[in-house]
């Protein structure tokens, strides 16, 4: 797995992950909110599955 998330991408990703993952499980939000996990996940391992298959690398190249 090579990383394809960084910068900017990788923050936002973060940030809102982590407030969808809090509104559901402290604010008693819907259950879809619960979504927020994957963008966390893919936020703190830098890398989306999603992005090799649409051509999309967000890091920037060593």
């Amino acid at each position: 797995m090579k990383a394809n998330v960084g910068g900017i991408d990788r923050i936002l990703r973060i940030v809102v992950g982590l407030a969808l993952v809090a509104w559901a499980a402290a604010l008693g939000g819907p259950v879809w909110a619960w979504v927020g996990v994957v963008p966390l996940a893919t936020g703190l391992v830098k890398f989306c599955a999603l992005y090799p298959l649409l051509g999309i690398n967000t890091c920037q190249k060593d």
